[in-house]
């Protein structure tokens, strides 16, 4: 169990907790998590220039960004992906979140650590910033790598899924817009998701009352769909702006100050 000290905030079925991923990972009851999502850091950050809302701007996000070397990233992703299979139930899935700058190295490391891939999500992005070097083309892809454990049955809702798509079969390419504004009026963090594209995931593969797990909760994305989907979640963090954020995210939507309901 993680210590008490280590929580942030906690309400009911929404637990923020301040420190280490790998430290509070091991105090996470084994086998007790239905879904994990991550988007581990890209390691992207450097010298380099990236264009935003039409301005130039260092691709530098935060200091937890920095470049490191191919066998570092190995090294680093295997280290917590071995850990969130430990707390992970036999049929229960892990989605984690990249650009190429590090989703092949979290394939491989997935692999090593017993996980087998189900799916390849790309999510195409429909306002994609320009590509200002003019070198190569736009980026307007992220990853998104569904996995399980090997040998293992998993959830998926496959019904719903299909529901949602018409009444056709669900394919490996989602569209959703970047992330809007109004999802970033309690604070800003430099790789925030789409609520509604982890709408979807959870959706996808898990059901009212399952537990979900972020080991590298951000701004609380993830915890905030749990909160509207009906689900329980548990978010780790070492970054207190980014908790904090988090905590009014959820206030103001239990509070109904935002367009969502619980």
């Amino acid at each position: 169990m993680i210590p008490k000290k280590n929580i942030f905030f906690k309400d009911e079925n929404f637990t923020l907790y301040e420190g280490d991923s790998f430290q509070l990972l091991k105090k996470v009851e084994k086998k007790s998590i239905n879904m994990i999502f991550a988007d581990p850091p890209y390691f992207l950050s450097g010298n380099g220039i990236t264009c935003h809302s039409g301005t130039m701007v260092s691709v530098k996000k935060a200091d937890w960004d920095e470049k490191i070397g191919i066998e570092e990233k190995i090294k680093f992703n295997r280290k917590w992906i071995k850990q969130c299979r430990e707390v992970l139930i036999d049929s229960g899935t892990i989605w984690i979140s990249g650009t190429f700058h590090n989703i092949y190295t979290i394939g491989v490391a997935l692999e090593l650590e017993g996980f087998t891939i189900i799916n390849n999500i790309t999510w195409k992005k429909t306002n994609p910033p320009p590509n200002i070097s003019c070198r190569a083309f736009t980026h307007s892809t992220e990853t998104i790598i569904w996995a399980k454990k090997n040998g293992c049955k998993h959830l998926f809702n496959y019904k719903t899924m299909k529901e949602i798509n018409g009444g056709k079969q669900m394919k490996d390419v989602w569209e959703f817009s970047l992330t809007k504004p109004s999802e970033k009026r309690e604070g800003r963090h430099p790789t925030q998701k789409p609520i509604d594209l982890l709408k979807r995931i959870i959706i996808a593969s898990t059901n009212e009352g399952d537990l979900v797990l972020d080991p590298f909760n951000g701004s609380g994305t993830t915890g905030i769909a749990c909160a509207t989907l009906h689900r329980k979640y548990i978010g780790i963090d070492n970054q207190i702006q980014y908790l904090d954020i988090s905590k009014k995210r959820y206030l103001k939507l239990k509070t109904g100050g935002i367009n969502e309901k619980f």
